[in-house]
């Protein structure tokens, strides 16, 4: 997969190709209908199958202040963009000047030049250009194929960022994974804590997560960088006079080597709130009945995996 920020930027060999269009936050199980559909046609036509995203946010420069708390980081979109068999990504880094540009103006800079576009995917109720002034008929006026996807819903639900972000903010992140297709994930380097927990109730793991968007204050659980069965904690440590919000992340598998750099936390099950105990006796009582809560929980996913790819 080529990932380019400018069109001038772009590979001479370029192929002409079919385009996603989107934000592509979260890159959610509506997302994945969007550029599935345009990796098939791609496939089909013999194009390049493409995707055309924004960093920062359209949001964050047209009306900061309710600019949304992405679900993913640029790295984490990337990966599972690659993972849908795109072949060509172009990161639009949004501006001022990029929201000025006229709807024909955004077709030939954004689209003709950058990706050699024939066909387009877009959502049915897609805008885009100076003041959203373009549409899926001005894409068509303007000679390109367009297609359109009808929304994605899982039980009624439809499948959005802004509705995986309320989720995952209200600490529901078993049901936003039902809309994500996968968990939610926070990623970020292992950071230094105060070395509180290694001395009075068990050593964890703390990230420093570079999400914006984080769930809600307590315990769950989780699986750690693919890698270990694991339980998060996410709060002010109040038994300690904590007033930091952390993250930590303490690993149910045996655990011998080196202390990962970077981890990646994938939330799977709320267990319960955040709360002050007396003493850190208590506590660490409680993180030993939250393990066994964990391990079964862990149990029953596994099983639950392992009949699906039987």
């Amino acid at each position: 997969m080529i990932v380019f920020g400018r069109a001038a930027d772009r590979p001479p060999d370029t192929r002409e190709s079919a385009v996603a269009i989107g934000n592509f936050d979260g890159v959610h199980i509506g997302h994945q209908a969007v550029i599935g559909q345009a990796v098939r046609l791609a496939q089909e036509r013999g194009l390049a199958a493409a995707v055309l995203t924004f960093d920062p946010h359209p949001a964050a420069i047209l009306n900061p202040g309710s600019a949304p708390r992405l679900i993913m980081t640029m790295e984490q979109r990337l990966r599972h963009l690659q993972t849908l068999g795109v072949d060509y990504v172009y990161v639009v880094a949004f501006s001022t000047e990029i929201a000025r540009l006229t709807p024909a103006q955004f077709v030939d800079e954004c689209l003709l030049r950058a990706l050699r576009a024939r066909v387009v995917l877009v959502g049915d109720d897609f805008r885009f250009g100076h003041r959203r002034a373009g549409s899926v008929e001005t894409l068509r006026e303007l000679g390109l194929v367009v297609e359109t996807i009808q929304p994605v819903t899982f039980r009624q639900t439809r499948a959005s960022s802004s509705a995986i972000r309320e989720l995952v903010a209200a600490g529901k992140v078993n049901r936003a994974a039902r809309l994500l297709g996968r968990a939610f994930s926070l990623t970020g380097p292992v950071v230094k804590g105060e070395g509180i927990g290694s001395r009075q109730t068990v050593p964890t793991l703390n990230l420093a997560p570079e999400n914006a968007l984080l769930p809600a204050d307590g315990v769950y659980v989780t699986r750690t960088s693919n890698r270990w069965k694991s339980i998060t904690n996410i709060g002010h440590r109040p038994t300690f006079g904590g007033t930091e919000r952390t993250v930590e992340t303490f690993l149910l598998d045996p655990f011998s080597e080196p202390a990962p750099e970077r981890i990646e936390v994938a939330f799977l099950r709320y267990i319960r709130g955040e709360r002050k105990f007396d003493t850190a006796e208590d506590l660490r009582a409680q993180i030993l009945r939250d393990v066994k809560t964990a391990n079964r929980l862990h149990r029953h996913l596994d099983a639950l995996i392992s009949r699906q790819s039987g």
